[in-house]
């Protein structure tokens, strides 16, 4: 194997950026909604996503620059991630445009808004599960802030479950990869974890 070695100096400006975001693939998305102080409501994907802790269950998403998703959060205190499923992607994709602030991404994209139970944040009707957060923490790194939100309720489609539990065939996720590339559900295995120390198998 010959490996090309490379340092974040060696890759100016957003190169090493496209880089990094080549190979942590796929990532999930988290579709957030969230609501300003003055009452606009917002919707925008993030693709640097997953869950920081389950007890207490908090997920977090990452903002590279001030966006106002960001500045809701930080006026509010509350926001909901939305599933991102495959049958939705032309509208999460056009909901990443940089419309001005005040515009909502729900009026301007032609999706429909569901309340939420526990925060103001409205639910992407249309998307399977909500999580709906309130705000733990942020960090800032370098030009992005890291949020952190305590996932204070979950709203579940009944017709993605399965004997209770979320059917990964029936959610069909939609993930980003590098460039403008995003994936969708290839083929899922399941493997049991090992209980002991013990050689792979297969």
């Amino acid at each position: 194997m010959t490996r090309t070695e490379l340092t974040p100096e060696d890759l100016p400006g957003r190169a090493f950026y496209r880089l990094l975001t080549s190979v942590v693939v796929p990532r999930p998305i988290a579709w957030v909604s969230t609501v300003s102080a003055a009452g606009s409501d917002n919707l925008a994907p993030h693709s640097f996503f997953t869950v920081a802790c389950a007890d207490p269950a908090i997920v977090q998403f990452t903002s590279t620059g001030r966006k106002d998703t960001l500045r809701n959060v930080e006026e509010t205190r509350e926001f909901t991630v939305n599933f991102a499923p495959e049958r939705l992607q032309a509208e999460i994709n056009a909901t990443s445009a940089p419309f001005p602030p005040g515009v909502s991404e729900f009026d301007a994209v032609g999706l429909e808004r569901e309340p939420g139970t526990a925060v103001k944040a409205p639910r992407v009707a249309a998307s399977p599960v909500a999580l709906e957060c309130r705000l733990h923490s942020t960090v800032l790194l370098g030009d992005s802030t890291v949020v952190f939100g305590r996932v204070v309720h979950v709203a579940v489609d009944e017709a993605v479950l399965v004997d209770g539990h979320p059917e990964i065939s029936l959610l069909r996720p939609v993930a980003r990869l590098g460039r403008n590339e995003w994936g969708a559900l290839g083929e899922v295995t399941a493997v049991d974890r090992p209980r002991g120390a013990e050689p792979p198998r297969g």
